[in-house]
């Protein structure tokens, strides 16, 4: 089911389109240091898939299924459903010519774009927002039984762009914003714990400036339940300093089954 114009005009405002195109031309200008971690991704996945046998997988924030070994997938399960808020058209087209494959446009934070917006930009422009408490962080419930769940470098994407526009069209504090990130991530992980799931997320940042300082920021900040066949690894997310201050970033990447 597609967006209404007006929801689709929300996910302008907020930068989604933008974003979504940003992440691949971030790829593209990575050239291969994406490569390892991509390959790492679809290894795990697939080792999980050939282990656990799942007929049916849902993929939540599918994107450009960079991390995803589609074919792969498509000759071992019977149905893969690809939901994110919004699909790149070259997704959809390349979705299309796969058979097991259902495509979902849906917000897999369960509603938290249009929560975050409608609270922001219904307050007067001298009165703007100055707290989280009457934010309400929804449930993901998705009206189908998802078989096994994955989740690929998604976590801490989940409340990015909510954030960035908190940040330009309101007052909150910073500790307050980084507890609503922490709860946002806190939902989206509770949803994985009650399927047999697949999480692969970063979970801390380092980062090196021009003058050689290095940074290490925590980008995970709920906690993780239990789970096994747990793998580690580094990603190079960007060596070629590409971000305005030239900086260079690696991200740290944990992987496990629920």
């Amino acid at each position: 089911m597609s967006h209404s114009g007006t929801y689709r005009r929300i996910l302008n405002r907020m930068g989604y389109y933008d974003y979504q195109q940003g992440l691949i031309y971030r790829h593209l200008k990575q050239e291969s240091g994406w490569d390892s971690h991509l390959k790492r991704c679809r290894d795990y996945v697939m080792r999980a898939v050939r282990i656990h046998k799942p007929e049916k997988i849902t993929v939540l924030g599918s994107g450009w299924l960079l991390e995803l070994p589609v074919a792969e997938l498509a000759e071992t399960v019977n149905e893969i459903v690809l939901v994110d808020i919004v699909h790149p058209p070259d997704v959809i087209q390349q979705a299309g010519k796969i058979s097991k494959i259902r495509i979902v446009e849906s917000d897999v934070t369960g509603g938290l774009i249009a929560e975050v917006y409608r609270k922001v930009h219904s307050r007067p422009f001298f009165s703007r927002l100055a707290s989280l408490t009457d934010v309400l962080i929804p449930d993901y419930k998705p009206d189908y039984d998802p078989g096994m769940v994955i989740s690929l470098n998604l976590l801490t994407q989940l409340e990015v762009l909510p954030v960035r526009y908190l940040q330009r069209k309101a007052g909150i504090e910073e500790n307050e914003l980084n507890e609503f990130r922490r709860s946002v991530q806190q939902k989206h992980l509770n949803f994985l714990a009650a399927h047999k799931s697949v999480l692969v997320t970063d979970y801390e940042e380092v980062i090196t400036s021009k003058s050689g300082e290095v940074k290490t920021v925590k980008t995970a900040l709920a906690g993780f339940p239990a789970g096994f066949d747990t793998e580690k690894w580094t990603w190079n997310f960007d060596l070629k300093g590409s971000d305005f201050y030239n900086s260079r970033s690696i991200m740290k990447v944990l992987a496990m089954t629920f």
